[in-house]
């Protein structure tokens, strides 16, 4: 019998840890590690860490779920969720009115070690942060590539039930390119879930789990929108 050998983590260059950076708590908006999410930065503590980030070396910011008890008190410092991701902006527009237009890309999850909430001139939070790797061992990549056509199946029906009018042109060789972990990441960070639904993908270890999870989510999505129960159309960000 052979030995085998423990998780691997996905191929990602990270800074030791731990390793302080700015916080960006958000209600409703998920982040995975490989996926990418726009952003549109408008309230002066945000705009205050954009600039301040833009004028560093690494551009990075930690995006964090705030706590589901605590969504209606986004004008302060809600409580947030202790595991997040760290994202590198990978674009930026400054508007005229100083708004900025960013496109974040996830490099790493984190977990947080200690935070300071904003303090004297510094208007947002920041926060010692450790990685949590995505663990992937040859198992599971095995596992992941023969789920995959369940997985691009199941995003098949789920864009007929919700966009119909694109249904015909939804072509599953448009993911050839991106490989499986990849693929299970950025579809939990795409996909309209339940931001519950979508910090407890993120808080899977193993992405394989990710991907079975993710596969039991859009059945149950599809279920509903068959049955009529649905509460209106998911979408794509």
């Amino acid at each position: 019998m052979g030995t085998s050998t423990g998780p691997a983590t996905l191929d990602c260059a990270v800074p030791d840890d731990p390793d302080e950076i700015p916080l960006f708590p958000l209600p409703q908006v998920a982040l995975f590690p490989l996926a990418t999410v726009p952003l549109f930065v408008f309230e002066p503590r945000y705009r205050q860490m954009m600039t301040d980030v833009l004028a560093g070396s690494d551009r990075r910011i930690g995006m964090v779920a705030v706590a589901e008890a605590h969504r209606g008190e986004m004008e302060g410092n809600p409580p947030v969720a202790p595991l997040g991701c760290e994202g590198e902006v990978a674009g930026v527009e400054k508007n005229p009115d100083g708004t900025y237009r960013v496109l974040l890309r996830g490099t790493r999850r984190i977990r947080i070690v200690d935070e300071q909430l904003p303090d004297g001139e510094r208007l947002y939070r920041v926060a010692r942060v450790e990685t949590v790797p995505d663990l992937v061992d040859v198992a599971d990549r095995e596992a992941l590539h023969a789920g995959r056509t369940e997985v691009l199946g199941l995003l098949s029906e789920l864009v007929q039930h919700t966009t119909p009018a694109h249904a015909n042109a939804f072509a599953p060789e448009r993911f050839d390119d991106i490989d499986d972990e990849q693929l299970v990441n950025t579809l939990a960070q795409a996909i309209d879930l339940d931001p519950h639904d979508k910090q407890q993908l993120l808080e899977l270890d193993r992405v394989r789990e990710r991907q079975h999870m993710l596969c039991a989510l859009m059945r149950f999505r599809i279920a509903e929108l068959e049955g009529g129960s649905g509460q209106g159309p998911a979408t794509m960000h």
